[in-house]
């Protein structure tokens, strides 16, 4: 979904080609880039080329793209032998390796020496700071994170924050080239571990695991409650614009007259949530048997064919403008 925009990079590197480092390949190459793809593990790449091989060919069944543009994706894809390989001449660079500093300084200090001089740096990373990353590396003006939600060829957003010598040019072409590959990019302003999307995410997991913990409800009460709830909402509108339209006077109306019970929730909700194994067995076990017995296979499928189905509603049907 690139919705007709010319990419301004036409060269990227793909650097790790795991869940996330696969789905950046499908962004790049539907949006028209030259893609180089490369993993340390050569077992791992040919299992991201398998990977994109079905994604292509289940999109193209579902008709979300011509056989013709199939064959122009495939076309664009290279599967780089080396490293050094995969970096010539490209003028974005995705890293999706390991969530470990450690390894990632040693990524970046590896991307850092072979890439172009011109070449932005960008970062999967779903927690880590760039600061610490990119530090004293010389081409720490080029470092930046950008980090997706799962999986980027479906869900949009990227939450896109520099480092502390990360040049204002280098922020402000990467929120160019994604918008232009049809992602959303979110400017951070400062660093928080996790970023936007992961504190909020571990937020709403830790009182799920906890309602569960404290036998309140189950994990299919607890799904349905988000499923066929605050999901609804929360697909089209954040926390805040949901606040605004459940009151006549908007937000402000809202948090005053709900203030109360938000601050005395908030006393109540405890903050020493932990997954011991025998927890984490027993929602395992609910889990399953909620699902009964669709393979996750079958569940990410689903759920790509639906978020794919409710994001071309939304575009028919935006907020502002006209339909």
């Amino acid at each position: 979904m690139n919705e007709g925009h010319t990419p301004t990079i036409s060269t990227v590197a793909v650097v790790g080609t795991g869940v996330i480092g696969r789905s950046w390949i499908v962004v790049f190459a539907r949006a028209g880039c030259e893609t180089r793809a490369w993993d340390p593990d050569p077992a791992q790449l040919e299992r991201a080329r398998a990977w994109f091989e079905g994604e292509v060919a289940r999109l193209t069944e579902a008709g979300l793209v011509t056989a013709e543009g199939a064959a122009s994706w495939r076309d664009r894809v290279r599967w780089a032998r080396t490293q050094a390989e995969a970096l010539e001449g490209a003028g974005y660079v995705q890293e999706s390796g390991p969530e470990r500093l450690d390894i990632k300084c040693q990524v970046y200090a590896q991307l850092d020496r072979l890439a172009g001089p011109a070449a932005i740096l960008g970062s999967s990373t779903s927690a880590l700071d760039m600061t610490a990353i990119a530090a004293g590396l010389p081409g720490s003006a080029r470092c930046i994170v950008a980090h997706p939600v799962n999986p980027p060829h479906v869900i949009p957003a990227v939450e896109v924050l520099g480092g502390a010598m990360t040049a204002t040019d280098t922020t402000e072409r990467t929120c160019a080239f994604l918008v232009s590959v049809g992602q959303t990019p979110v400017r951070l302003k400062r660093f928080a571990p996790g970023f936007i999307l992961n504190r909020m995410q571990a937020a709403l997991v830790r009182e799920a695991v906890n309602l569960v913990a404290d036998q309140v409800a189950d994990v299919e009460a607890v799904d349905a409650v988000i499923r066929d709830g605050l999901g609804l909402r929360w697909a089209l509108m954040g926390p805040f614009a949901v606040a605004s339209a459940n009151a006549d006077g908007g937000a402000r109306e809202y948090f005053t007259r709900y203030g109360a019970s938000y601050n005395a929730l908030w006393q109540d909700l405890r903050a020493d949530t932990e997954l011991t194994p025998d927890l984490v067995r027993r929602i395992g076990e609910e889990t399953e048997a909620m699902l009964r017995g669709v393979s996750v296979a079958d569940l990410m499928t689903w759920r790509d064919r639906l978020i794919l189905g409710i994001r071309r509603l939304k575009t028919r049907h935006p907020l502002h403008g006209k339909e």
